[in-house]
């Protein structure tokens, strides 16, 4: 457990801010391809088109256009549109709802490894526990002790915060175990957060978990065109709960953040989730075929990395069993050969230790993905013949 305490630096935002647009392979994206604008547009409605042809581009309402949340709410099942609330961004939501619920003397209880601001926005403000995610004899290989975050929750307890299909490790909770933890939040009275950006590309449909906000009167569940979707320069995100008053709250603290969306942004994001079965089926394909591909390379060098399948989501956790570790490797793939990993430091908590030699690897994107593993490739016959099959 951990005290309230200064903010550090976004570890993985800057170390993307110096090598994403630098490298020659960007092969740990965490966002599936995105389409171009025409190719968007070419989607649309009459309607819908000509209403983004003649946009106004003025101030937006702080909610989110009305057409917009309808068609966010129709992707919730008995969720209507006052049930949503517009973002810019999921991380907007990360720390928007932190600063609303949270307070000096609550108790946060998250996951370790995470996407950072998931424990560094809490951090800021109160006590937070990290429970490991840890390697296990399970289908996906990663599992959340459901007895370890049980022994986590104190009195004080106020928020649980989740992330499924999850990053880095593409793991997916079962189906009985978020039931479990809904009773278990229930309970107590416990919020449960849910980044769910992942949702719709699981790479089997059965593992799709339903949405928390769905099922849990205290559940919040994030979504976000930029992940599943594969529009991240859109900029949109959403939060969705049974509480209006928590909404209410959240969009309050927007007006000191965002205050609006851009509206070309959610007439566009509005595009797309009218067609969100062509998007997303497309998307789901393109994994499958890239998640192939990744593991034909790994095979074709055994006991050079240890590779299991993520169950969810566009991005995997492996770990580099060769001589120098983890974190050289990344660095020498990188310096060497132009391609860019995210190596475990990068996931470094004051929660809880990651599993050394670790890397985030990313199998979503098109043309740049099949570059990037033939330079990755090469890259192996180089440098690790000795494990070639």
């Amino acid at each position: 457990m951990t005290s309230p305490q200064p903010m550090r630096d976004f570890e993985l935002e800057v170390f993307f801010s110096k090598w994403e647009f630098k490298a020659r392979h960007h092969m740990t994206a965490s966002d599936i391809e995105s389409l171009s604008l025409s190719d968007l547009l070419q989607m649309a409605a009459p309607e819908d088109r000509e209403r983004f042809d003649k946009l106004w581009l003025g101030y937006t309402q702080t909610w989110g256009a009305p057409q917009l949340r309808d068609e966010i709410a129709q992707t919730y099942s008995g969720l209507a549109a006052e049930n949503i609330l517009c973002l810019a961004g999921a991380a907007e939501g990360l720390y928007a709802v932190a600063k609303v619920l949270l307070s000096a003397g609550d108790h946060v209880i998250t996951t370790v490894p995470n996407y950072q601001s998931a424990e560094t926005v809490p951090l800021a403000i109160c006590e937070v526990t990290g429970v490991p995610i840890k390697k296990a004899m399970v289908r996906g290989r990663w599992k959340l002790d459901l007895d370890e975050l049980r022994a986590a929750i104190r009195p004080n307890t106020k928020l649980i915060s989740l992330n499924f299909p999850q990053n880095p490790t593409g793991m997916v909770l079962p189906h009985e175990d978020l039931k479990e933890i809904v009773a278990l939040c229930r309970e107590r009275g416990i919020w449960l957060f849910v980044d769910e950006v992942y949702r719709g590309v699981e790479l089997d449909p059965a593992d799709r978990l339903p949405q928390v906000a769905q099922i849990y009167e205290r559940g919040i569940s994030l979504n976000v065109m930029s992940k599943a979707y594969g529009m991240p320069g859109l900029r949109v995100g959403w939060i969705a709960a049974q509480d209006l008053g928590l909404l209410e709250k959240v969009e309050h603290y927007k007006h000191y953040l965002s205050i609006c969306n851009s509206a070309p942004s959610e007439a566009l994001a509005l595009i797309a989730l009218k067609s969100r079965d062509q998007i997303l089926a497309r998307n789901h394909a393109l994994l499958k075929k890239n998640v192939e591909a990744l593991e034909q390379l790994f095979a074709d060098y055994p006991g050079l990395v240890e590779w299991t399948r993520p169950l969810g989501g566009c991005v995997a956790f492996p770990r580099f069993l060769g001589p120098e570790g983890g974190e050289a490797f990344c660095r020498k793939l990188l310096e060497v050969s132009g391609v860019l990993l995210l190596p475990g430091s990068i996931y470094r908590s004051e929660l809880g230790d990651v599993p050394e030699d670790h890397f985030r690897i990313g199998f979503g994107r098109g043309a740049v993905f099949e570059q990037g593993l033939t330079a990755m490739r090469q890259h192996f016959e180089a440098h690790y013949p000795q494990f070639k099959a």
